[in-house]
């Protein structure tokens, strides 16, 4: 079986490219990493990897259509099987969604679909909930709204403000990534008709990973 080839999209730090990279997975490929943004921290990461690494800045483009048009050239020379949005600060086209449907999936800061958008730890801080997380999900014209895969609950401890909650999301995001490329890689997973199967099973649910 040929590794999975994998495209990550990132704006800032990658951390969670590294945590895919850490995971070194023998079932996937990490064809490329790029960034719309040349400062990008995660792109030394790449680089010290040995991944190749590209950047396409958005800025000079005079559509957001037109940037996606060569985002989408420049991905499709790696030929990816799966493209991961990590941390990428860009709001995608439905014509790109759509190219890379079934094969296009992000990781958010929320146990989806409460609290889609920025600010989530914030917004459940004030909320006064005892529960918060982080889902991946597949991709979809929808902000945030694509069907869930898998998620990680972790608690609200009395003691927490934004950073230290945060902090503690991000760490279950580092576990539930790499999970679900590696699913990818075994062939265990697909998007038929906006349901996510694993398994060839339904999912009804999104899978939950419960971290004390």
């Amino acid at each position: 079986m040929n590794p999975l080839r994998l495209v990550v999209l990132i704006s800032g730090r990658g951390s969670n490219l590294t945590a895919l990279i850490d995971a070194a997975n023998p079932l996937v490929q990490l064809s490329a990493v790029i960034s719309n943004q040349a400062e990008a921290k995660g792109l030394l990461t790449a680089q010290a990897a040995g991944i190749p690494t590209a950047v396409l800045d958005h800025r000079p483009f005079s559509s957001r259509l037109a940037f996606d048009q060569a985002l989408q050239v420049l991905i499709d020379r790696y030929q990816p099987e799966v493209v991961a949005l990590a941390g990428f600060m860009r709001i995608l086209t439905p014509e790109l969604v759509a190219h890379y449907r079934g094969r296009l999936i992000n990781i958010h800061p929320s146990l989806l679909p409460k609290f889609k958008g920025l600010h989530t730890h914030q917004r459940v801080l004030a909320a006064g909930l005892t529960e918060h997380g982080a889902s991946v999900h597949f991709v979809t014209a929808e902000l945030d709204g694509g069907p869930v895969i898998l998620q990680a609950k972790v608690p609200v401890l009395p003691q927490d403000d934004e950073d230290s909650l945060a902090a503690r999301v991000l760490m279950a995001e580092h576990k539930i990534y790499p999970q679900v490329i590696h699913w990818f890689a075994q062939g265990r997973i697909r998007l038929e008709e906006n349901q996510v199967f694993l398994d060839d099973q339904l999912i009804q649910s999104p899978v939950v990973l419960n971290l004390e």
